[in-house]
């Protein structure tokens, strides 16, 4: 390969760098699911703590990691994790009054 001394073919002024589009200029871009799934961790994690439904208290855990997964490093991690720690107190208040399974529904 050193012995054939071609130039590189890439042209250098070519070369650009991949800027993501701004959600400014365009709005339609910025995705909503971990704003959804954040608040519907909370409200099933209300549910799970008020009304002792065990799975309520796991789908608030299942909508927080997929809020944490989808979430963009730029955002505000205070809210996710405040909605994280709240359903994963509504899964541990759950099984601490009634430390029995969970009873299938059919």
């Amino acid at each position: 390969m050193s012995s054939n001394n071609m130039a590189d073919p890439r042209r250098q002024n070519k070369i650009l760098r991949y800027k993501p589009p701004s959600t400014e200029t365009n709005p339609t871009l910025e995705d909503p699911t971990p704003d959804y799934m954040n608040l519907l961790g909370m409200i099933f994690s209300m549910c799970g703590l008020m009304l002792k439904l065990k799975w309520c208290a796991w789908i608030a855990v299942y909508c927080s990691f997929i809020s944490f997964a989808n979430s963009r490093s730029s955002e505000d991690t205070k809210q996710m994790m405040s909605s994280f720690m709240l359903s994963i107190s509504a899964v541990v208040m759950s099984y601490l009054q009634n430390p029995q399974p969970m009873s299938p529904p059919w």
